[in-house]
């Protein structure tokens, strides 16, 4: 089979194909109007977010078996229609979830003790311990909003800590010893921290708006290490300047190119005032990019299409 690389990856993704026989063609920069004009030609293609695989892309795919998308989410693909030609789609969940697991703790612990604004005005010459001074994790309660591969990872790291856990999730029984599942409204009457772990769709994008903020109990830390237009910027914001949100974590932002590779194609005032907030806490899309990661993405995505194909 004729396999098309569309992004750069971690090597062994080349190399394995071609010792089971794939013939691989690698490129990262012509134009997607130009790859659609070459894409009949072969029955692979591997892809991170470099652009859409949409209904227009696929009607060109006239020969293709397979996508695989080096990265958890999908919804750079026309999942829909892929599946009604039968192409076959690999993304690779397992190959970043501890990653994502990990740094979201990091996450977590850095805004909740004030460590990246105590290391700056140490930088600065600044030795202020009250100003901050930090708050434990012991006795809080967790919620993990989406309980699948990122949400189930977060929850696992948590397990040294005293702390509750609930996750709520559209899917029933997704629970486990990590966390209990709970209905919207008791987990939005206990959380203390809210950890945003669901894939970009039409249910997820802009719901944690001010109405959704608002009708938690308590005021809370809150993380998002899942996309950025699950969150209504401006809202975050608002809540933030009114202290129902008490700090926030942002791996990603609404306001990222598709591509997810460069800043942003705008920089509004809600952006402008995270950049300034002391407390906020912001990484540029990083949470499942380790270096562990790069091959564990890669090796998913092989293994899943080699077990498919071969």
């Amino acid at each position: 089979m004729k396999v098309l690389h569309l992004d750069t990856n971690h090597p062994l993704l080349i190399e394995q194909f071609a010792a089971l026989g794939f013939e691989n063609h690698e490129d990262y920069k012509s134009s997607k109007e130009a790859v659609e004009e070459k894409i009949h030609l072969y029955d692979g293609i591997i892809i991170r977010s470099r652009f859409p695989i949409d209904r227009q892309f696929l009607d060109r795919a006239t020969n293709l078996k397979f996508i695989g998308r080096v990265g958890a989410g999908m919804e750079n693909i026309d999942v829909r229609y892929a599946k009604q030609n039968d192409v076959f789609l690999a993304s690779a969940p397992e190959g970043n979830r501890n990653a994502v697991g990990e740094h979201t703790l990091g996450m977590l612990l850095s805004i909740m003790n004030n460590m990246c604004k105590a290391n700056r005005e140490v930088k600065k010459g600044k030795w202020d311990r009250e100003g901050n001074r930090g708050v434990e994790l012991n006795g809080k309660t967790v919620g993990i909003i989406g309980y699948g591969n990122m949400g189930k990872a977060f929850a696992q790291k948590l397990r040294g800590f005293d702390v509750e856990v609930i996750c709520f999730d559209i899917v029933g029984g997704v629970d486990d010893e990590n966390a209990r599942q709970v209905g919207i409204m008791e987990f939005q009457q206990k959380s203390d921290i809210v950890s945003l772990h669901v894939p970009q769709t039409e249910l997820t994008t802009g719901m944690v708006n001010t109405e959704f903020i608002n009708a938690f109990h308590k005021p809370f830390w809150f993380i998002n290490t899942a996309r950025g237009s699950c969150v209504v910027t401006k809202d975050l914001v608002v809540a933030l300047k009114s202290k129902k949100i008490l700090g926030a974590a942002l791996d990603v932002l609404e306001y990222e190119k598709t591509s997810f590779e460069n800043m942003f194609s705008k920089k509004p005032k809600p952006f402008k005032y995270l950049r300034k907030a002391k407390n906020v806490l912001l990484t540029p899309h990083v949470a499942g990019w380790s270096t562990e990661s790069n091959e564990k993405l890669a090796q998913t995505i092989v293994d899943k299409i080699k077990k498919r194909f071969c």
